[in-house]
């Protein structure tokens, strides 16, 4: 995992903050100084915050846990998408459905009916259908695979959130907020850092910033899903001591299964014995 230098982060533009009349004082200890009226974030505090994100998102994507990344602006969405794609994970860069994570069964059934299409499509009911209504079957699958198409595989509520600008997604921290789901963020001087768990300050307008913290991140998590692929791959030397294993279970099973016949049967030659 390589951590954005401080010449890459300051070459990004990812140290331009908002103006100074539109500053949150919440930010203030990420904060450098003030030029032409203009916030300047510290970028060493920048690198320091994607390191601890990064060693986060990939003991996350290392448990084979979900991260939805969440990015709506038109900066952001390419970014989004791509990095998103690369490890794997889920993302909403079109508008965040209200209720998304609070009411989550709903948002699974209008993926089904996405998947319900699908299968209309394939089996040949579709072509018994009317124009008209085939028309109107046509634009709803459409419809849902811009909004949840980047979910469909999404079967259980995420276990992280990565979003772009805090306040564009207010609604989706919030959601998270209530059900306690960890939100990393990248957050510009504009915005309020207590809701989100992981703060990344940094300039959330520019492409090139976004672009080279999500280098960051999603390398981390590239990297934490490689180790999980080689704990998995058992060894020849593995393989015979798991068999090596059964063998001595098996065999312990039938002496246990053994004892008590043996039991009986000196029980029983004693019993006439004594008779």
């Amino acid at each position: 995992m390589a951590t954005p230098t401080f010449d890459q982060l300051l070459e990004a533009g990812c140290h331009f903050g908002h103006l100074k009349r539109k500053w949150n004082p919440a930010m203030a200890p990420y904060i450098f100084m003030e030029r032409n009226g203009i916030h300047i974030i510290d970028l060493y505090k920048t690198a320091a915050k994607i390191e601890e994100a990064s060693n986060a998102l990939r003991q996350i994507a290392k448990s084979g846990k979900k991260v939805l990344f969440v990015a709506t602006k038109k900066q952001a969405k390419e970014a989004i998408a791509n990095k998103a794609k690369e490890v794997n994970m889920p993302y909403v860069i079109e508008r965040w459905p209200g209720g998304m994570l609070t009411n989550f069964p709903t948002i699974r059934k209008a993926v089904k009916k996405m998947t319900t299409i699908d299968k209309m499509l394939k089996d040949g009911t579709f072509d018994n259908l009317s124009k008209r209504e085939k028309l109107q079957i046509t634009r709803q699958r459409a419809k849902l695979e811009k909004n949840l198409g980047s979910i469909a595989d999404l079967g259980r509520l995420p276990s992280a959130l990565f979003v772009v600008d805090v306040m564009k997604e207010h609604i989706a921290v919030a959601e998270a907020k209530r059900l306690g789901i960890p939100v990393f963020a990248i957050v510009d001087t504009n915005s309020n850092p207590e809701d989100v768990d992981f703060v990344i300050p940094a300039n959330d307008d520019a492409s090139k910033s976004i672009e080279v913290i999500l280098d960051a991140v999603c390398g981390a998590m590239a990297e934490g899903l490689e180790e999980r692929k080689v704990e998995k791959i058992d060894t020849p030397e593995d393989k015979e001591d798991d068999a090596a294993g059964k063998r001595r279970r098996v065999r312990r099973n039938e002496e246990r299964a053994a004892a008590p016949a043996e039991a009986s049967v000196e029980v029983t030659e004693e019993v006439k014995e004594a008779e």
